[in-house]
């Protein structure tokens, strides 16, 4: 009888044993698996940062090169770095540019330009134009540092 019980611990503990396994198994599984997916996360948004700072390179070459308006530039370049969330980094390096971008970050555009009135038009484009004057050599300076920006120097 002993020995039966003996037995069938046995038995018990060895299934226990071999089922606590299965689990461990499982779960260093998911945990690779969790960490792939995270990694893979993790070299899309590099990617796609690094994309849209090819972007900004790309605007700043078409601003010293006249083959992009200043202020549409300045807009392109501002709203791309808010799009990968580095505005506060960069504003600093580029206050130009920001201060640029503050004055027509509302002006309207397209259709909501259309339906201004003449006079609205006319008071909004002096304003950019007066920024634009003002501030036009030292943002084509900014741009020309733009065209070789790095991620690597805002983080560091």
């Amino acid at each position: 009888m002993v020995t039966a019980l003996f037995i069938v611990g046995f038995i018990i503990i060895v299934s226990l044993t071999a089922y606590a396994t299965k689990l461990m198994l499982q779960l260093r599984k998911q945990t690779q698996a969790k960490e792939q997916l995270k990694q893979q996360k993790h070299e899309q948004a590099k990617a796609k940062k690094e994309s849209i700072l090819e972007d900004v390179r790309y605007i700043a070459a078409a601003m010293l090169e006249d083959r992009c308006e200043l202020s549409e530039g300045v807009v392109r370049i501002a709203r791309l770095f808010e799009v990968i969330s580095l505005t506060e980094q960069v504003n600093v390096r580029y206050p130009m540019l920001y201060q640029h971008f503050e004055v027509i970050r509302k002006h309207p555009i397209m259709e909501h330009r259309k339906a201004l009135q003449k006079r609205e038009r006319m008071q909004l484009d002096m304003q950019r134009m007066k920024s634009e004057a003002a501030l036009e050599a030292e943002i084509l300076k900014e741009a020309e540092s733009l065209q070789h920006f790095k991620l690597e120097t805002v983080l560091h």
